[in-house]
């Protein structure tokens, strides 16, 4: 499994989706598992979870400066 492509996936799904939202908010490592669709060890998930919040993060933040620069 490539890692990087499914914390890529996992983030979009989340992002457009308000209860995905809601669900990864309030029980990130279930919503991630019931995406993979396999259910995988805690560390091993919450490590995807990590990537997932950061990726969010990053999105969040590019999307305000965009914005300060006149881009989207």
């Amino acid at each position: 499994m490539d890692i990087k492509a499914k914390i890529e996936e996992l983030t979009d799904k989340i992002k457009n989706d308000k209860d995905l939202q809601k669900k990864f908010q309030d029980d990130p490592i279930s919503a991630v598992e019931s995406l993979l669709g396999v259910d995988l060890p805690n560390d091993q998930v919450e490590k995807i979870v990590d990537g997932v919040k950061a990726k969010i993060s990053l999105d969040s933040i590019g999307d305000k400066l965009g914005g300060l620069f006149g881009k989207k």
